[in-house]
């Protein structure tokens, strides 16, 4: 989550482009203030964001923050209390009374394969307060676990606190596999040096569908600062051979965090969509190459992006990127895809 600024966001405000085109972000945060710093941002919030960019988005895919796990009972099964909260807020949405677009029409937890195959019960009390005895009829549409690690102390590792080879791990791969015959998804944030552990477990699971976030996390803080065209070249190499791997799906987005050291908050305004669309070209260009159109779709981030942008203008940023594609590639890339992949 992010501080509160409004008003530094306000300094660049952008019409909306091609404000009609149906739009379904596949990946955003809501959360609880836990810090007395950052904001509370759940409904009402998002909603403005939503709203006050001009976008046609219809529906959204809620991603794992640690909010609202119970207080109470086995450690295992707080989680669980994170997808009771959203599926609440998701039923809120779909009365219409605050508006068109769906939130939360997709919900993505936490889960700890770590427990091994005793993460099943996790996994199976997720889908039932997601409102469905399956997957394919709950809201609760599969795992998020981070694995982003690193020994600088200036990149910050996840809240999950991963091992430096945490999705090799035999006891986690024991629970991870529980995902695939529940028809769950997994979705991965790892920093770009683990791009390659990523592969090796996709590989090693090829009947579970995997979601790659944030382009695999290219760092540009601490000891990455200054070796950008140094790391962009390694991470090609890493990013097509995951691409070889058919189950496996790229979110495009999630570029804008400070842990990615373009270091937009720092400036005196905010950055135009144009601006955007200039200095995340390449990863975008080349992630669809190897990728293609199929397998690709725009994530928002929010509101963890909104440290660098607001809303309507990071959106107008990926209408910048793709438009050289065909309308079919783009109702993929902005909509279709995510709503096959997350079965909503």
């Amino acid at each position: 989550m992010v501080a509160t600024n409004e008003d530094w966001l306000a300094q660049v405000i952008e019409e909306p482009i091609d404000p009609d085109r149906p739009i379904c972000d596949p990946h955003h945060h809501l959360g609880v203030d836990r810090s007395g710093v950052e904001p509370t941002y759940l409904l009402p919030e998002i909603l403005a964001d939503i709203n006050g960019s001009g976008h046609n988005v219809v529906s959204t895919v809620f991603i794992e923050t640690f909010a609202m796990f119970r207080a109470e009972g086995p450690e295992a099964l707080k989680p669980v209390g994170e997808v009771e909260f959203m599926n609440g807020i998701a039923a809120a949405s779909a009365s219409g009374k605050y508006g068109p677009t769906r939130v939360c029409a997709g919900i993505i937890g936490y889960a700890d394969f770590r427990l091994g195959k005793a993460v099943a019960e996790t996994l199976d009390a997720q889908i039932a307060v997601g409102g469905g005895g399956t997957a394919s009829g709950s809201r609760f549409k599969g795992i998020r676990f981070g694995g982003t690690w690193d020994a600088h102390p200036k990149v910050p590792n996840h809240r999950t606190q991963p091992s430096e080879f945490q999705f090799r791990e035999e006891k986690f791969r024991e629970g991870f596999a529980e995902l695939a015959p529940r028809g769950l998804t997994f979705e991965a944030w790892c920093f770009h040096p683990q791009i390659s552990e990523f592969t090796d477990l996709a590989r090693a699971f090829p009947d579970q569908i995997f979601i790659l976030d944030h382009f695999g996390g290219p760092v540009g803080v601490g000891p990455y600062r200054g070796k950008r065209d140094e790391i962009f070249a390694k991470w090609q190499t890493d990013i097509a051979k995951l691409a070889t791997c058919p189950n496996v799906n790229a979110k495009l987005g999630g570029l804008q965090m400070e842990v990615n050291g373009f270091d937009w908050h720092k400036q005196e305004k905010p950055p135009t969509s144009q601006e955007l669309a200039d200095a995340t070209r390449p990863y975008h260009d080349y992630t669809l190459e190897v990728f293609g159109t199929e397998r690709c779709m725009f994530e928002s981030n929010f509101p963890v992006d909104k440290v660098s942008c607001s809303y309507g203008v990071l959106w107008n940023s990926f209408k910048r990127l793709a438009a050289d594609y065909s309308e079919d590639e783009k109702n993929a890339l902005f909509h279709d895809n995510a709503v096959r992949v997350y079965g909503l």
